[in-house]
């Protein structure tokens, strides 16, 4: 009997050991689980965009921020934000900061791209955690972009009213600024003004965007007439929503371009037709821009 006694007694001194080892070690896996690193911050509240003479003015939507760090000489993506952003990073110290401008692709807030023709913005800061860094980008279009522009400031313009269209525009003047205004009142039903035509618009998937400041309080259609040696094809593309105060929209055309595959040129128009005869229909636009 005493052998036996003491062999229960041996093993159940083993088996609470083990078990206050195994207790031990869930104990210490579910700490470092919950251990949480405390993060730095950049906070991104304002951004400007910075133009020159042959770009045109520097109106933007951008709306997103796309933020890339520098890690171990490696620069690794971490997160797209809606604006303004306050934005974690598990990082100390001096490091590089690259910061790409999100917009909304044809307006549409389920379509949110980096936005090809504004360079990356970089900046040096010194993070420190549970702190805050405020960065304030200054965004430039990429060096290799082309622009067709009408900002109604000089003398003529490059975009005119088609046969379609019952009335013209008038340029008008406020703060120092001109842009188009039109008003489709009465029995005019349509108003629709086109660019020049345009040849060898780069094809193969190269982008190609409308940039267009506007508001307005009927919507309208945004799209293009495709010129074949024996016909012309009107493509539309988009169609925009009233707007009360001043937007700016960036309509992707790249598909379209690319696809209009032996164009001879195209030609971009705006056209509203005013589906309400009891009320008056009217748009303002400025900044017309092709780039490419």
């Amino acid at each position: 009997m005493k052998n036996n006694s003491y062999k229960n007694t041996h093993s159940f001194v083993n088996i609470t050991f083990l078990f206050l080892i195994s207790l031990f070690f869930i104990s210490s896996c579910d700490k470092e689980e919950n251990i949480q690193e405390v993060p730095s911050y950049i906070h991104i509240e304002d951004l400007i965009l910075t133009t020159n003479s042959s770009e045109g003015a520097n109106t933007h939507n951008i709306t997103d921020v796309w933020v890339y760090v520098e890690s171990d000489s490696e620069i690794e993506f971490r997160g797209t934000y809606p604006l303004p952003a306050t934005i974690p990073l598990l990082k100390t110290d001096s490091t590089k900061i690259y910061i790409r401008a999100g917009i909304k692709d044809n307006g549409i807030a389920g379509t949110r791209v980096r936005y090809s023709f504004y360079k990356t913005f970089e900046t040096d800061v010194f993070l420190v955690k549970d702190s805050i860094v405020n960065i304030n980008p200054n965004f430039e279009y990429v060096s290799n972009a082309n622009f067709e522009i009408e900002n109604f400031e000089g003398v003529g313009t490059n975009i005119d009213t088609t046969i379609k269209s019952d009335i013209d525009f008038e340029i008008e003047t406020e703060g120092g600024n001109k842009y188009a205004h039109a008003i489709l009142d009465d029995d005019n039903l349509i108003f629709e003004v086109a660019t020049e035509e345009f040849e060898n618009l780069p094809q193969v998937g190269a982008p190609v965007y409308i940039e267009l400041d506007y508001k307005s309080n009927h919507d309208f259609m945004v799209g293009a007439y495709i010129n074949y040696p024996f016909s012309v094809v009107n493509r539309e593309l988009l169609w925009v929503t009233p707007k009360e105060d001043w937007n700016k929209i960036y309509i992707n055309m790249t598909g379209t371009v690319s696809e209009a595959i032996d164009n001879t040129s195209l030609k971009f128009y705006i056209n509203m037709f005013r589906t309400d005869t009891t009320q008056d229909a009217w748009i303002e636009f400025d900044n017309f821009k092709l780039v490419y």
